[in-house]
């Protein structure tokens, strides 16, 4: 072999261990993993092996090109919480990561940070200094992706404030897959992606604290999947509940998303899904998707966004301290937006925005078709000022069809029916 290329071998498996790291949560392995790293990086890649324990870090570890950082993991674990009482407490099984660096500020390096090529496998990520008595510590991202083809995978981000940042540094078609846990103010940030990238099977629940405190903070603050700039940005099976947003698509100052969701969610929300920009030419597609909050595409977007058998319904007036839903949607700006077989359930259920339609369309144009109004309430759907065009064919009504127009000319109607 010729040139400066050094092929791993079939045993390039290195063990933290050896290079004298310590799961007993108390010495710090910062220096220990990252020169178990670094060999692994030196000598052509591999695999640096995490035992169980609970490894404790005062600084930051960086995965270099070609190597994967792997615990003991083959699944994202889950532990006691609010909905697993009987499962182990954080710490007490599996490979487990314990950062402390920059606690109280966002504007450190993230602890763990992937290169080309460069993956996280197999270990639970575990703040131990982290409060849920009190709004909790501000912390930077836990896992900054900074190359091509980075993937994190089977990895529980059991109480990060922020979780995965996959948009500050140019990361195209990463791979993040079977992430669960609970980030505290954002899930995972989504930019600069110009290849197509893939998210799949991400769940975020209260699995560390469903305290007061917490579910204040993240109804008040929380952002669950941030997406910007993104080329064929592909989604399944993502879903968070309890943040202030759901899914927020803008353009964070280097271009607009382009996304298409598959069975994704978000449950509990005061905005589930908020739509401030879209790319023009292909937009925003959710099929088979089921959000429970309020969606909002904003007046800035210009850009398709497509909502296919998808089921939407109100939040409860009172749950979490939050006001209830008043409309499910809120269809604003010139983009055009298309609402195919889906079903609403739960609107107007604020008492302070009592009269609240299901659907408030105030964007150029749209189409609402063969979709399913699971209540007999005063408004299903009102057409505003700011609307050209608003096409309502062949849909399904609860008691009687209640369209309210602002002017004549902008809605045509047919085939619609009451059950």
């Amino acid at each position: 072999m010729s040139g400066n290329i050094k092929i791993p071998s079939l045993d390039s498996v290195y063990f933290v261990t050896d290079f004298g790291a310590v799961g007993d949560g108390v010495l710090d392995n910062t220096d220990a993993f990252n020169r178990a790293l670094k060999t692994a990086g030196e000598n052509g890649g591999g695999i640096v092996f995490v035992p169980a324990g609970n490894f404790l870090f005062k600084g930051h570890i960086t995965i270099p090109v070609a190597v994967t950082l792997q615990g003991i993991y083959s699944y994202a674990p889950s532990h006691q919480g609010r909905i697993n009482e009987n499962l182990p407490k954080p710490g007490e099984s599996g490979s487990v990561l314990m950062p402390t660096a920059d606690k109280g500020t966002e504007d450190g390096e993230a602890f763990v940070i992937l290169n080309h090529n460069a993956s996280l496998k197999g270990v639970s990520i575990y703040y131990p200094e982290q409060t849920d008595e009190q709004e909790p510590y501000k912390y930077p991202w836990t896992i900054s992706l900074r190359g091509r083809n980075c993937a994190v995978i089977d990895v529980e981000l059991l109480n990060a404030y922020n979780g995965i940042d996959a948009g500050k540094y140019d990361c195209p078609r990463h791979y993040i897959s079977r992430v669960y846990g609970q980030p505290l103010r954002r899930g995972i940030y989504i930019d600069q992606i110009h290849d197509i990238g893939r998210i799949e099977n991400v769940h975020f629940n209260p699995w560390w604290s469903c305290s007061q405190a917490i579910c204040d903070f993240m109804v008040e603050h929380g952002e669950a999947f941030l997406i910007g700039r993104c080329d064929w940005q592909y989604m399944t099976n993502c879903f968070a509940i309890f943040y202030k947003v759901g899914f927020l698509f803008d353009d964070f100052g280097n271009g607009k998303p382009n996304v298409l969701l598959n069975q994704c969610g978000h449950d509990e929300s005061p905005m589930t899904v908020v739509v401030n920009k879209a790319q023009i030419h292909a937009g925003i597609s959710f099929n088979n998707c089921q959000m429970m909050g309020e969606l909002y595409v904003n007046e800035s977007n210009k850009g398709p966004v497509k909502f296919n058998n998808c089921g939407f319904w109100g939040t409860i007036h009172g749950r979490l301290g939050q006001s209830g839903s008043a409309s499910l949607m809120n269809l604003n700006g010139k983009g055009h937006i298309t609402i195919n077989s889906c079903q609403f359930y739960g609107w107007d259920i604020d008492p302070d925005r009592k009269g609240s339609s299901c659907i408030n369309v105030n964007c150029d144009s749209s189409i609402i078709s063969s979709c399913s109004f699971m209540r007999v309430k005063d408004k299903h759907i009102t057409v505003g000022e700011n609307a050209k065009k608003c096409i309502i064919l062949g849909n399904m009504f609860c008691g009687d069809i209640t369209i309210e127009k602002a002017k004549d000319g902008v809605v045509e109607e047919g085939f619609n029916a009451t059950i």
